[in-house]
């Protein structure tokens, strides 16, 4: 069985006008890495409903699974609930345990549970619920498409509720080899020959340049095969000595 994929799918006009910036992607990401399940795509798309049906089923179709982050929330350009309905052709309410657990919520909290906040307690049909343990507004599961908050610390808490619902798959291992000094022009034509070499493991070069004495490139390595990138580590630290550069190893 090949290993399961995922996309994340990210809302928001706040996103595309350079207002926010997101971190959920790499959140995701991040989380998904150890579990076997690599983000294979992103997009981003405004708060147009027929947008976000559109990525939705294109994404769902294609990746194991799907994460949507952003507009889930009380305002009236909060429609991801109603889109994801749209997406599945299923109808859209309030879903009883979340108006209950909400409910309870608010009057612990002695604050009025308007209809604004109501609003976020609207399921597509079928869809179960993803716990929110830091503000109680819930998201949720449609087939293979989780619908998370757009606030990267409620989104990072509601992944929490997801992990044990997903198919793991094989875990991807990493090297970094970072070399000071190193540049990518003189080291491009051997990287490739590397890379090519290596069908099981995947190689990149990530430069940066924080100064004109602190500068370099961070050769990553990633394989699901362990021997295959031990083997691919000991030619990228041969490859920055040969430049003259002492790399720097990060697991």
């Amino acid at each position: 069985m090949s290993n399961p994929t995922a996309a994340v799918l990210l809302i928001g006009d706040e996103l595309l006008s350079g207002r926010t910036r997101d971190i959920n992607l790499q959140q995701v990401a991040q989380y998904l890495e150890p579990l076997g399940i690599p983000v294979m795509e992103c997009r981003t798309v405004p708060d147009i409903e027929a947008e976000i049906v559109a990525a939705v089923n294109a994404l769902r179709a294609k990746y194991t699974y799907v994460f949507t982050t952003g507009g889930i929330g009380p305002t009236h350009d909060d429609i991801t609930a109603d889109a994801i309905a749209a997406a599945f052709g299923v109808g859209i309410s309030e879903h009883p345990d979340a108006i209950r657990d909400m409910a309870a919520r608010y009057a612990a909290m002695k604050t009025e549970f308007t209809a604004p906040r109501r609003r976020m307690a609207r399921l597509p049909h079928g869809a179960s619920l993803v716990a929110n343990p830091v503000s109680g507004a819930p998201g949720f599961q449609t087939g293979n498409v989780f619908t998370l908050a757009g606030v990267p610390q409620i989104a990072r808490a509601m992944l929490e509720d997801i992990g044990h619902r997903l198919q793991t798959g094989a875990v991807l291992h990493k090297v970094t080899v970072k070399g000071k000094g190193l540049r990518e022009g003189d080291l491009a034509v051997k990287l490739g020959e590397i890379d090519a070499a290596a069908p099981l493991v995947s190689v990149g070069s990530y430069p940066w340049y924080l100064a004109p004495d602190n500068n370099g490139v961070s050769l990553v390595a990633r394989s699901i095969d362990p021997e295959a990138l031990a083997r691919v580590r000991q030619q990228l630290v041969e490859l920055a000595e040969s430049l003259g550069v002492k790399p720097e190893i990060e697991a």
